[in-house]
């Protein structure tokens, strides 16, 4: 049986211990206290009079915050325990614990209470890759005077610190601190263990010392924090309880997981815990096109950053070229000594376009014609891309193929696992590939596009040419990537133009981009919602009865409720809202079924077999697309869309989910109101408000 792990998370800094808060490494398993892709805490264990604790209970109070109700000794122990300790622990730039230890007898008690502490600095990469991290020679340097434990590794400019600081009077030494306590009768004992993260830069300052959002937010209570996130946010009035419980949930992981790099003093959405607690260009990207009528603010600064990102030059290592945009951002010591390509990656196909969407789309719904203004050099060098480097061949369309061919991602678009991009055979093109939903994407960046420099940007040339480049690509596109005998597109092309056959999610994607013909989105629609790809939870990354489908296989058959978002919304692009209904329907009960953050993936096992959501052990919680997914399933089967300065309504909702009022929903028009009803009891219309 897997050990259950416990997290506190806040921005990109996440703590994973097993269910007593004992910290010991244990390889391929990130648990520890990471920050910046450094883990500063490898080893945090308690001990009473020698004896680990035992797990009576646990508040899980929030996402930064944990209390873990423990006793000594074994478990045929916990009814007659005479002591029991509280281990409170909270994250915000630093880590602390607050331990409280109780005497429950007549008699003082005295115990020698022990923190054993250790930290290898292990970089990310190393426990996402279950390597063994090096031994690396980590100082320790105990201080009794000042009751602190300090813990240093330095590489040439690299340099990072754990200090480990205590209220209560304490014995220190070089593997960690001692208490010798005695508490008095049916009395208490308490001290505080605070733990300080330093990442050292030029001339020895703490890096993230220097921003002033980081000060700000010791001296600040997260709770004020989340509390206003939460206000900002439409209030969601639904009679189906499990609904309004996720949604509030997808909210409080998505503010979880939003970080200052060390770049900007804004606040941008990292992938999710554990893998992905950085910049990941394309998860960041389809987040804030997801929550873009919810949480709008994480738009604008995730935009300017990838513009100040934006790829400069021509570099095989970090595969960047002018133009292009980020894939992920790292802050490890293997991406600082280039020892990986992860400093700044730009690894990725389809973050290009995206950025396009993205500056489009928030254009559209905020109105902030000033932002768009300020990126349309970034926006055009992204479009310059696409042709430049994008679409290279000559084919026109934009493909990939790996320049770092040692350590780049071989797939590079969302489904990136190696063996993603297959036919139904299980046969894999050779590169350059051409998968078809950054067609796609690259379809939409042009519209998009067009209509920023139309209507924002004052070129009408520039708009022109681009429409013309749109509508050639669509044309080529449903004329080289259908195949008539099995009523959808193929997954990609290989550089000959063989088309990949195999039936995926990925042509919903093409719904959502607009580049698929009227005449096709019904039969579309019947074959994303017919028992091949949908499972019931929702739409499989590869439908059955395809030799290579694999149920547990991520990109093989999985289901990811970003992926159905996304299609949910495309199938409404084109009128399929009963299809849209029910793929949201599936991913609703799945959520509620699963309880706590919406999971990044499940199995793709059918409903009717398993009754339950499969999880798998792969899948990360929370994820800010996941998140995010659930967000844009409730606009899509509200019917929300921004039409100039208004808010258009059109709700058609699954069967079963009663009533539900979307309130104050921000935008140009300031702000304004949905209501829908289930197709059972009709559909009701919607109201308009400016504050």
């Amino acid at each position: 049986m897997r050990q259950q792990r416990v997290h506190v998370m806040a921005g990109n800094a996440f703590a994973v211990s097993d269910a007593q808060g004992d910290v010991e490494t244990d390889p391929g398993v990130p648990v520890g206290l990471f920050s910046f892709d450094t883990r500063f805490l490898a080893h945090w264990v308690l001990r009473v009079d020698g004896d680990r604790l035992q797990a009576l209970s646990r508040d899980d109070m929030t996402y930064f915050e944990t209390r873990f109700f423990l006793v000594p000794g074994t478990v045929s122990h916990y009814v007659d325990a005479d002591v029991s300790v509280i281990r409170h622990r909270s994250l915000d730039d630093s880590f602390n614990e607050s331990l409280t230890v109780l005497n429950h007898s007549g008699d003082p008690a005295e115990l020698t209470v022990r923190m054993e502490i250790g930290s290898d600095f292990a970089d990310f990469a190393e426990v996402a890759d279950a390597a063994q991290p090096p031994a690396r020679r980590v100082r320790a340097t105990p201080d009794p005077a000042r009751r602190q434990l300090r813990l240093q590794y330095r590489r040439e400019r690299f340099n990072r610190e754990t200090i480990v600081t205590s209220t209560a009077p304490v014995d220190v030494d070089e593997r960690g601190m001692t208490f010798q306590i005695r508490v008095a009768p049916h009395g208490q004992w308490e001290t505080d263990l605070h733990v300080s993260m330093i990442v050292r830069g030029e001339g020895g300052q703490d890096m993230r010392a220097d921003l002033e959002t980081h000060r700000q937010h010791i001296r600040r209570d997260m709770r004020d924090d989340l509390r206003e996130w939460l206000d900002r946010a439409p209030t969601l009035v639904a009679g189906d309880e499990a609904l309004a419980t996720a949604y509030r949930r997808s909210l409080v992981d998505l503010a979880a997981l939003r970080y200052e790099p060390l770049s900007t003093v804004r606040r941008i959405p990292v992938g999710g815990l554990p893998w992905a607690m950085s910049l990941v260009g394309r998860d960041s990207l389809v987040t804030c096109l997801q929550t873009l009528p919810f949480t709008p603010e994480l738009a604008p600064v995730t935009l300017r950053l990838l513009a100040l990102l934006q790829g400069g030059r021509l570099d095989d290592t970090h595969e960047e070229e002018p133009g292009k945009i980020l894939a992920e951002l790292r802050y490890g010591e293997a991406a600082a000594f280039g020892e990986m390509p992860t400093s700044l990656y730009y690894g990725a196909a389809d973050t290009t376009p995206l950025f396009v969407v993205l500056l489009d789309q928030y254009e559209r719904w905020s109105g902030d014609t000033a932002l768009a203004r300020e990126l349309r050099h970034a926006a055009r060098m992204a479009l310059d891309w696409i042709d430049e480097y994008g679409a290279s061949t000559g084919d026109g369309y934009v493909r990939y193929q790996r320049r770092n061919t040692r350590q780049g991602t071989v797939n590079q678009c969302w489904k990136d696992s190696p063996g993603a991009i297959t036919d139904r055979d299980g046969r894999q093109p050779d590169f350059p590939r051409a998968t078809c939903e950054v067609q796609g994407y690259v379809y939409d960046a042009k519209a998009c596009g067009a209509r920023l420099a139309r209507e924002v940007w004052g070129d009408p040339a520039y708009a022109d040419r681009l429409e013309r480049e749109a509508a050639a690509l669509k044309r080529r596109f449903n004329d080289d990537f259908w195949l008539p005998d099995r009523g959808y597109y193929a997954l990609a092309l290989g550089p000959d133009g063989q088309p990949v056959d195999a039936l995926t999610s990925n042509i919903g994607h093409l719904l959502w981009s607009g580049i698929v013909p009227d005449d096709r989105a019904g039969t579309l629609a019947e074959q994303l919602v017919g028992p091949d790809l949908f499972s019931g939870w929702g739409v499989r990354t590869l439908a059955t009865g395809q030799p290579v489908y694999n149920p547990v296989a991520s990109h093989l058959g999985a289901v990811w409720p970003w992926d159905n978002a996304v299609i949910a919304t495309g199938l409404r692009r084109y009128g399929r809202a009963a299809e849209a209904a029910r793929i949201a329907q599936g991913i609703f009960d799945m959520a509620e079924m699963v309880g706590g953050a919406v999971p990044e993936v499940i199995a793709g096992y059918p409903r009717t077999l398993t009754k339950y959501p499969v999880q798998l052990p792969i899948a990360g919680r929370p994820q800010a697309w996941s998140s995010g997914g659930l967000l844009m399933l409730l606009a899509a089967v509200l019917g929300l869309e921004p039409h100039g300065d208004n808010l258009l309504v059109d709700p058609v909702l699954p069967e079963g989910l009663g009533r539900i009022e979307l309130l104050d929903i921000p935008g140009r028009w300031g702000y304004s109101d949905a209501y829908g009803r289930d197709r059972a009891a009709g559909v009701h219309g919607y109201r308009s408000r400016l504050r």
